[in-house]
């Protein structure tokens, strides 16, 4: 669950104890260019005070408009379709041709807000099956392939653990790394058993740990919403934590040096017990080729290569040509 999401949810549940009439707005349906993604989502009290989003701003003072005035569904969920016509694309700021559709679903019952909230606190993936009819809620536990679906019935959203990112290594290019990926929205975990690279570290907001790294690959349950980033320039705790994390569900494992360093650095992984599957695994060099020096240009790199990732998870590694930092051969 990202920050937004999160802010959704938490807001929802502070207004619904407060017993303000309410609305949960989730995005079910685009077509053409869609200012926002299916499965946005934003809560709107009466009043039309609001958190999160759906479109651009213009739809958003329309909901606003209809709750204040009484238009909005009170005993079920009722699907709202914007920019149908040319026409009404322009007036709430759709791209020409765009169509979207909102499900306005009237929050009586929190309980279910709480229980999804608590399940991915635990670092759980959860689905929400809402009632259209009833409003009632059931919450289960979900897999990474689930998806938004809409019936005449029924909605079924998913909710997950925000995305991590547990960087090896508190040095330098780790520090600008760590930034990006807060901006991205990754909690971020910083390991480094060297205390003297932990005195230093100084990103608010980080988590960092002095274990081995095999441990901390172990010991943070690292899934498939983490990606592991190895910037140590030792060899010894690079290869700790890549033994451990191509093993693992991770979504991406990458790891610092030009080609010929990860070269050596697979013919050293093949000694133990990795297949030449997830050997293959390994992002290495990390990060999209892009001409990358500088600290903060590789850590661009990195994430730039994250986002392709989780936006096009169809794509295998060869599908990037990744970066050759000659600093590091």
């Amino acid at each position: 669950m990202d920050s937004v999401d999160f802010s959704v949810f938490t807001t929802a549940l502070e207004w619904a104890r407060k017993k303000q009439p309410l609305w949960l707005m989730t995005v079910v349906e685009t077509f053409g260019s869609s200012p926002r993604p299916i499965g946005a989502m934003l809560v709107l009290r009466v009043d039309g005070l609001m958190v999160g989003s759906v479109s651009g701003g213009c739809i958003e003072d329309d909901l606003a408009d209809k709750a204040r005035l009484g238009q909005l569904p009170q005993h079920k969920a009722e699907l709202l379709t914007y920019g149908v016509t040319t026409e009404e694309a322009r007036r709430f700021g759709l791209p020409c041709g765009g169509v979207l559709k909102v499900l306005a679903e009237p929050i009586h019952d929190h309980r279910w807000l709480q229980q999804i909230l608590s399940l991915v606190a635990e670092h759980r993936l959860v689905s929400r099956t809402l009632v259209l009819e009833t409003l009632n809620v059931v919450v289960n536990d979900a897999t990474p392939d689930n998806r938004l679906q809409l019936s005449a019935t029924h909605l079924t959203t998913v909710h997950g653990p925000r995305w991590r990112m547990l960087i090896i290594g508190a040095g330098q290019t780790s520090v600008y790394l760590a930034q990006m990926a807060q901006a991205l929205d990754y909690e971020v975990i910083v390991c480094d058993p060297r205390e003297e690279f932990r005195q230093t570290w100084s990103v608010p907001g980080t988590h960092i740990i002095g274990d081995m790294p095999d441990d901390a690959i172990l010991s943070q349950q690292v899934d498939s919403r983490t990606a592991v980033i190895a910037l140590t320039h030792d060899p010894k705790l690079d290869d700790m934590a890549l033994l451990e994390a191509l093993k693992s569900p991770a979504f991406y494992v990458g790891a610092l040096g030009s080609h010929r360093t990860n070269q050596h650095r697979r013919e050293r992984l093949a000694m133990f017990d990795l297949t030449p599957e997830e050997i293959d695994r390994l992002h290495g060099p990390v990060g999209l080729s892009i001409g990358s020096r500088t600290p903060p240009e590789i850590a661009v790199a990195i994430v730039a290569h994250l986002v392709s990732i989780r936006n096009h998870p169809q794509f295998n590694a060869a599908s990037f040509q990744q970066t050759e930092f000659k600093q590091h051969a």
